[in-house]
Formats: structure tokens, C-alpha cells, sequence
């Protein structure tokens, strides 16, 4: 059923998954959801040429050198065929229990990594209410005895 739509026009493959990476690390994904075994799907919507992309791949654990295995694409001529292909997929991977966690657009393009990078969903504030400034002696540890 998950079939390539290449618009192979003037780039190659490699030159649109590369392109999609950039504009998924640079904010730009509409939408995107965390899968299981460390992948992810994103809509995209490329400004350069005003085509729909619905983006899946895993880590970029080589800085760009290398496509992640199980890297794909969809490309459609209009944003509505893109999101309407997007949420499909996105309930077929919810369906076989593949979504990990469904992210808004405002956590899109904290990463300055190159490729997608997982981010830990426990860091949005540095302080914890729970763990106290350090001035409490509650249970430090010391060398004596007692």
C-alpha cells in the first residue's frame, strides 16, 4: 500500500531526502510523529516549489554521510493530498501500535543537529520541584562513620 509518488523532475532521490532533512531539522514539518524503533514521520510542505512531502525515516546517526535505513518519501502535487496521506499512515502505524508520541508544531526544529534526533520528552525545564537546590543535607553522603 506505502508506495513512492517520486517526482523525479530536476533532483535526484538522495537530493529530496537530503532537502527534507534540512527542512525538517530547520522547523519546518506541519506535523510529525515519534514511531517505534527510533523513527519518525513528518508533512512537510517544501517552499521552494509548494509540493506536500510525507517523510519517514530513522536517526541520522551519520551526520548526513549516509540515508537512514528504511528512509521514504511521498511526494503530492497539493498540501491537501499530503495531509490527507499523512493521517492515514499515521492511523496505520497507530493501528499496529507503532506511534510512539504524536508531537506538536511548536517542539519542531529545537535540534541544530543534522537529521532527526530523538529529544528527551522529560527536559522542558531545567528545574525540578521534586530535587531541592542543594542547601538541604538530607541524605548526602559523606566518608564518616557513625
Amino acid at each position: 500500500m506505502r508506495q513512492n509518488e517520486i517526482g523525479m523532475e530536476d533532483r535526484s532521490e538522495e537530493q529530496i531526502i537530503s532537502r527534507l532533512f534540512d527542512l525538517e531539522n530547520d522547523g519546518q514539518a506541519a506535523q510529525r510523529a515519534e514511531l517505534t524503533g527510533e523513527r519518525f514521520i513528518s508533512l512537510i510542505q517544501d517552499p521552494a516549489n509548494g509540493l506536500g512531502y510525507v517523510f519517514q525515516h530513522g536517526l541520522d546517526e551519520t551526520e548526513g554521510a549516509e540515508v537512514p535505513v528504511g528512509t521514504e518519501f511521498w511526494e503530492y502535487p497539493t498540501w491537501d493530498e499530503a495531509e490527507r496521506a499523512y493521517a492515514q499512515l499515521v492511523a496505520e502505524d497507530r493501528q499496529a501500535g507503532e506511534v510512539v508520541e504524536t508531537d506538536s508544531e511548536e517542539g519542531l526544529g529545537d535540534s541544530d543537529a543534522d537529521g532527526a534526533e530523538v529529544r528527551d520528552r522529560y527536559s522542558a525545564s531545567d528545574e525540578d520541584p521534586l530535587i531541592g537546590d542543594g542547601d538541604d543535607k538530607v541524605g548526602e553522603e559523606t566518608d564518616q562513620v557513625s
